[in-house]
């Protein structure tokens, strides 16, 4: 820690002895600074809002939907800024009044791209900002050039989007008619050699359809019935099983007889089971035992024909005989259309070139009549997009602020440039006066003179001046504080002069 105090002190003398050296380096670095920023030219912005309106109903209801305004409204946010419009602005400021060549206009119209900024506060909110910073205006030309080349965007804007895209809906709907014309003919081809087909061969389109298109048409119907012959038949096997688990009769009386008793012991069999007894429990081997002694008299009971038809069963055997009839319907069906399946395979195979001729037709008329049918659609809905684009203005607009005319520069930040200068002059003035000392074998203290020799050193002499060396000094040393008083001046008017140029400008 004491070495480390001893170098403070010994740095601060050997400035000190120094000083002039220091102050002089001080005064060059700030004054090459100081004019450095002050050719650093103002640099003043303008800021205007506008508001794009999104809302239209009937807009929504021809299909322009809000993400089809949005993206209108990116579109025309990204082309605000494109050359041709910054060429516009150039042009018609002041900007254009020192070009002279194409490669200088387009010099200025990247360095304007650079200083215009249109940002999205919201979904429909923007904010224009531009900057002006040309060297050969004045603060008040620059200040003046930001709020005009503001204003000329938002001219560029309505000129070229609230007038309406009718221009650009025109062309459209003359390539969309002019497509829709060649259709229309080939369309009217393609029918007159259908016609002449059909005329020619008319056992090749029966009902307006060819042998291929009847025989994909059989052949889907005979998997849809055969989807529906396999329910009707697992229903029918179904309804089977339940018939074989249902008695036909039961037994008369309030469940007397020996079918009523066989069915109790059944029940009470069931019971135990489902409580957990196992087949070794008493109670179970003599429900066992009762229920294999009622089966003969029961099964004498149903033979004799004792007991009452059981009405379940008749039931079953109704929904039995409908279900079978609906199978039966089905397999007629399929073995209907298996015959036409057979049949337009037959005529297909005895003239197969005259089949594919009869398919190729048709499919070419489907194909032209289906891209003619949706080219008449896209047609009245680009009309009706169309009118209610550029009559109704589905996208309005509205400038909430307009461009403000700046006040002070937004760069450079001139008062604290000055005074990073004057703190980089004066450090740079010490480090340069101490660089010095360390160039020069002089110890400042006799402890560094020690370390350096590793010898003892018995002491130091102080130095001593006679009356004229002290006025002699004393007279630098108030040069010196002048000197140092004179920089710290000129840092003062420069900031005086900042503030009084920038409330010129105001």
């Amino acid at each position: 820690m004491n070495n480390l105090y001893e170098e403070l002190l010994s740095a601060i003398h050997s400035v000190w002895t120094r000083r002039w050296i220091a102050l002089g380096l001080a005064w060059a670095v700030c004054l090459v600074g100081w004019l450095v920023v002050a050719l650093i030219p103002n640099s003043y912005e303008s800021r205007a809002r506008i508001f794009l309106q999104l809302d239209d109903a009937l807009a929504e209801q021809v299909g322009i939907g809000v993400a089809d305004k949005k993206r209108d409204i990116e579109r025309i946010r990204q082309t605000l800024t494109s050359a041709v419009n910054l060429e516009k602005v150039v042009r018609a400021t002041r900007l254009g009044d020192t070009i002279e060549s194409p490669k200088q206009m387009e010099a200025a119209v990247l360095k304007l791209a650079n200083e215009v900024k249109i940002v999205s506060e919201q979904d429909n909110l923007f904010e224009i900002t531009a900057t002006a910073s040309n060297a050969s205006f004045s603060d008040a030309e620059n200040a003046k050039l930001a709020q005009q080349v503001a204003q000329k965007l938002i001219d560029i804007f309505r000129e070229e989007n609230l007038s309406g895209n009718r221009g650009d809906m025109v062309e459209t709907l003359e390539f969309v008619n002019q497509q829709l014309a060649q259709r229309e003919k080939q369309l009217e081809e393609a029918e007159q050699k259908r016609t002449a087909f059909e005329a020619q061969h008319p056992e090749m389109a029966q009902g307006g359809a060819t042998i291929a298109q009847r025989l994909e048409t059989s052949r889907t119907g005979l998997r849809d019935v055969e989807a529906d012959l396999a329910a009707a038949q697992s229903a029918l096997a179904a309804i089977d099983g339940q018939l074989t688990g249902t008695p036909r009769t039961i037994a008369g009386g309030e469940g007397g007889g020996a079918q009523g008793a066989l069915a109790r012991a059944q029940a009470d069999f069931s019971a135990m089971k489902a409580r957990g007894l196992t087949d070794n429990h008493p109670d179970v081997i003599a429900a066992r035992n009762q229920i294999a002694a009622l089966k003969a008299p029961a099964a004498r009971e149903a033979a004799s024909g004792g007991g009452t038809i059981n009405p379940a069963y008749s039931s079953l055997q109704s929904i039995r005989a409908e279900r079978q009839a609906n199978v039966q319907a089905l397999l007629s069906r399929k073995a209907a259309l298996q015959s036409d399946i057979a049949a337009l395979t037959a005529s297909a195979i005895q003239d197969p070139e005259l089949a594919s001729e009869a398919q190729r037709i048709n499919r070419d008329y489907d194909v032209l009549r289906e891209q003619y049918d949706k080219l008449l659609q896209d047609r009245e809905e680009l009309k009706l997009r169309g009118e209610v684009k550029t009559e109704r203005e589905a996208v309005k607009f509205e400038v909430v602020d307009p461009p403000t005319t700046p006040r002070s520069p937004v760069a450079p930040n001139r008062p604290l440039l000055l005074f990073g200068v004057l703190l980089v002059g004066i450090c740079g003035g010490c480090v340069g006066a101490l660089a010095l000392s360390r160039m020069r074998s002089v110890f400042a203290t006799t402890a560094a003179l020690e370390r350096a020799t590793g010898l003892p050193v018995l002491g130091a002499i102080s130095q001593n001046l006679t009356d004229g060396a002290r006025i002699l000094a004393r007279k630098r040393l108030k040069y010196f504080c002048g000197a140092s008083a004179a920089l710290g001046g000129l840092f003062i008017i420069l900031l005086a002069v900042e503030f009084i140029q920038r409330g010129m400008v105001a």
